[in-house]
């Protein structure tokens, strides 16, 4: 393993950069000089991997957030998905295209991605660097798991579980666009969103039946579970736990949240705070669709049965 302060890159600006990073990184770094990285996979675990897109005036805009800001939440957004799976993470790789407009801030921005890996206890394994019309950071994250949770396993009866509270990236994003500074409480959620990674793990171990990370809204991504799995999935709006000065339905539709969405038995709420994970809310329950309604999602308040707003889709004309 090539030992992260003694790097040796070749000439040149770009990989002085490059250097300069990785010394920068120190012991977040392993393994970077070659042209692939070398890893060992533990004995009896799959290979989880998964890659994340964030995209300047697309996820953000340059006046919304510090640098080092941005490159956490691109690495934390990619750690999700791991998240989702219920894998440990493995390692980093990173592919940075960036204008010349970000040369004196890219330090900060790969700070952020090394802060980020720092506290998620992975290393940065290696990437690549182009020039881009935007600042673009393309984040592939690698993992291992035993049995890994998918999409596809909710069956009826299974409860539906959620970490955390939601409504605060959407907020800060309303606030931002109407020329208004966010909340405090709504922008850290927004700038820096955490990966949910050791309720993943536990819940993969602990009966969880399906997972998705919520990246796209509430009822979207359910909406992913419910088709793989063909089921409906009920959610009660009065149960979803939603940040402050937000409102319930508004919260539905946040997206880039990167909590988890978990379908399984009743009771691992109660196993999850007693083991000290973390809390998990019970937010509604899988059923067996009906001929009406086939696999989809329903929200109900009270009695009432309320029309779900739309998730977010990157390819559908904004």
């Amino acid at each position: 393993m090539t030992s992260p302060m003694s790097v040796a890159l070749g000439p040149g600006r770009e990989f002085a950069s490059i250097a300069r990073w990785v010394r920068q990184w120190g012991s977040r770094a392993h393994g970077i000089g070659d042209d692939a990285a070398i890893l060992d996979v533990p004995t009896g675990t799959r290979l989880v991997v998964s890659t994340d897109t964030t995209t300047e005036d697309v996820h953000f805009r340059r006046a919304w957030l510090a640098p080092i800001e941005i490159g956490w939440r691109a690495t934390m957004a990619a750690l999700s998905d791991l998240a989702a799976m219920g894998a440990e993470p493995l390692g980093v790789l990173i592919a940075l295209g960036a204008p010349a407009s970000w040369d004196g801030a890219l330090d900060e921005v790969l700070h952020g991605v090394g802060d980020a890996c720092e506290a998620a206890k992975v290393p940065i394994i290696g990437g690549d660097t182009t020039r881009s019309p935007v600042l673009t950071l393309g984040i592939t994250v690698l993992g291992t798991a035993t049995a890994p949770m998918r999409r596809d396993g909710a069956r009826p009866g299974d409860l539906i579980y959620l970490t955390g509270s939601l409504g605060g990236p959407r907020a800060a994003l309303e606030a931002w666009q109407a020329g208004k500074l966010p909340r405090a409480t709504h922008r850290a959620r927004f700038a820096r969103p955490v990966a949910r990674l050791s309720m993943g793990a536990w819940c993969a171990a602990n009966g969880a039946t399906a997972a998705i990370d919520l990246s796209d809204g509430l009822v979207a991504d359910a909406g992913h579970i419910a088709a793989a799995s063909g089921m409906q999935l009920t959610i009660e709006l009065a149960a979803v736990p939603v940040l402050g000065g937000v409102m319930a339905r508004d919260a539905l539709a946040s997206g880039e949240e990167y909590e988890l969405l978990v379908t399984g038995p009743s009771g691992m709420d109660a196993a999850a705070k007693l083991a000290r994970i973390g809390t998990l809310t019970p937010i509604g329950r899988v059923v067996a669709t009906t001929l009406a309604d086939g696999a989809c999602v329903v929200v109900r308040d009270g009695p009432r049965r309320v029309d779900p707003p739309p998730g977010y889709d990157h390819l559908s004309p904004q």
